[in-house]
């Protein structure tokens, strides 16, 4: 009667498992989709323009998805690297998620996804971003009486505030041919001289990455040439004695096509400056978020007001008058930033009032990354708490029931965990990032069948090491859930950290992605293993009333 209780509870609490990992899987991926900036319905106050422009005109050419080793092949973009060569270069630094829209938004409003309210990932087939909620590089030229356009895919009328965009050439499909078109009528904006800030999106490199076969199939470097014939038909068309071209990238792509995660060559892109008020040179490593101010500072607008970077004034060639104004601007807006951040994380800020010598951005963002942390921490210690008891429950019964049962478990257990990351890291050669997930469907049938494959070969391992059908039907089923919940135990522990550093869900900002994306593989794998527990929990039973007639 013992035997069949336990059984009876092992089932409800297998049943318990696959359900709760079913629902923190499906709510982890709908917070992260839902994420909001803290700023969402209170945005941060833009400031004033800072005064004189050091350019009439600026020109920014986007080319989707460029990296940072495609960009610098002289034999693929000979003009890009000629630009290279007599301006200025640098290697710009993005932050996860790396999508698209992310990456725009940092970009055009030069905060980090966090703050900025622009879509944490990018929204799914068939569905819209939402319109920048916060001050943006349109915003600020516009704000300043000047005019802006955009030519390209339709995707940034999404998000760009209408009312700020003067002009604009829109396709709707991603082709070879709309990428000339879009080029051709960026053209038309600068030569008109109506427009103080023109975008242009150039977007087949990307085409190419995710549906030609990645950066190692040829016709990826074919289409960064057709780029670079691109960049160089625009930039014909500038005067650059009097205008400036700046040419980036959002985030990179992995060598199989695919981006969004942490991988190290996603989250680097290129960056020439080029044109009046550039000072010639190669200048190492920069942030995303410093192209935001950087284009204002140029047309002498104000810093976007949750600017998180700085304007690269060390690559630009302003007067005392225009760097003393532009000191005391950032100044003025990070202070604003600071503040707004910690009333909205609801944390008492600080006094802070650098010199004019000091760097206003790092001094305030140091700030704002230190009461983050405070309230961070404060979150995790609870949870600390709680996966601290889990570590020594699950220890306790590992030395409770030690002997030659489980050495056969924990063996089995470390075979499901080899066969799954040998199947899903090795043979299908995917990365532990959001880089390599195509869809919600893709991800969840991955890792169900890597996970299937594992769990079989493991339980065979139990089956037969420990003589499983030998025993007596309950006594099987003991067993069996024994290998289960010492398994799922040990599989878990992914998940469990990322719970005690991220939290069960996306909340009040974004996770660490690597942690996050191990947790959610893990629970995907809780579901998908619980579930065949229990069912071979009941062949194992079967198996065992046969053999024992």
């Amino acid at each position: 009667m013992k035997n069949f209780r336990w059984v009876v509870l092992g089932i409800v609490s297998l049943l318990a498992i696959a359900g709760v990992s079913y629902f923190w899987a499906t709510g982890l991926m709908d917070s992260l989709y839902a994420y909001r900036s803290p700023f969402q319905n209170s945005p941060v106050s833009a400031g004033a323009p800072i005064g004189a422009p050091a350019s009439k005109q600026v020109v920014m050419i986007l080319v989707d998805a460029l990296r940072v080793d495609t960009a610098a092949n002289v034999n693929v973009m000979p003009f890009l690297n000629r630009l290279r060569a007599d301006w200025a270069s640098a290697t710009a630094h993005s932050r996860t998620p790396s999508y698209s829209f992310q990456g725009w938004t940092t970009l055009l409003t030069g905060g980090w996804q966090e703050l900025s309210d622009g879509p944490a990932m990018n929204p799914p087939e068939g569905e819209k971003a939402w319109t920048w909620t916060q001050d943006n590089v349109f915003s600020a030229i516009h704000n300043a009486g000047m005019k802006t356009a955009y030519s390209g895919t339709h995707y940034f009328t999404q998000v760009i505030p209408l009312d700020k965009l003067d002009a604009s050439f829109i396709v709707d499909t991603e082709t070879v041919e709309n990428d000339e078109r879009s080029a051709a009528a960026a053209t038309e904006f600068i030569k008109s001289g109506q427009y103080q800030f023109v975008l242009l999106h150039i977007n087949q490199v990307d085409w190419a990455g995710h549906h030609q076969g990645g950066v190692i199939d040829p016709r990826w470097n074919e289409a960064a040439t057709r780029a670079d014939k691109l960049i160089e038909q625009v930039v014909s068309a500038m005067a650059l004695e009097t205008s400036t071209v700046i040419v980036v990238s959002d985030h990179g792509q992995i060598d199989a096509g695919g981006h969004g995660g942490q991988d190290a060559i996603v989250l680097v892109q290129p960056f020439v400056m080029a044109g009046v008020g550039v000072k010639p040179g190669a200048y190492g490593d920069i942030n995303q978020a410093d192209v935001a101010p950087t284009i204002t500072t140029l047309l002498g607008a104000g810093v976007p007001a949750v600017s998180q970077g700085h304007a690269l004034t060390e690559m630009l060639n302003l007067s005392d008058a225009q760097l003393s104004n532009l000191t005391l601007a950032s100044i003025e807006q990070q202070k604003t930033l600071y503040q707004a951040y910690a009333r909205a994380i609801n944390i008492e800020p600080a006094g802070i009032q650098p010199s004019p010598d000091q760097y206003p951005v790092t001094i305030f963002q140091s700030a704002m990354e230190s009461i983050k942390a405070r309230r961070l921490n404060s979150e995790r210690l609870p949870r600390f708490l709680l996966a601290g008891i889990f570590m020594l429950a699950l220890a306790f019964v590992l030395l409770k029931n030690r002997g030659q049962t489980l050495l056969w478990i924990l063996a089995a257990t470390a075979i499901y965990l080899a066969v799954f990351h040998l199947t899903y890291g090795i043979i299908q050669a995917r990365t532990y990032s959001l880089s390599s997930v195509l869809s919600s469907g893709d991800i969840i049938q991955t890792t169900a069948i890597d996970t299937a494959v594992g769990f079989l070969l493991a339980w065979l391992v139990m089956y037969f090491g420990l003589r499983v059908y030998t025993q007596k039907p309950l006594a099987a089923a003991n067993l069996h859930l024994g290998f289960a919940f010492t398994a799922l135990s040990i599989i878990a522990l992914p998940a469990l950290w990322s719970y005690v550093y991220n939290g069960a869900i996306v909340t009040w900002t974004l996770p660490d992605m690597a942690s996050m994306f191990m947790g959610f593989l893990t629970i995907l794998q809780l579901l998908v293993f619980a579930a065949l527990s229990l069912v071979f929990t009941g062949i194992a039973s079967a198996i065992s009333r046969k053999t024992s007639l």
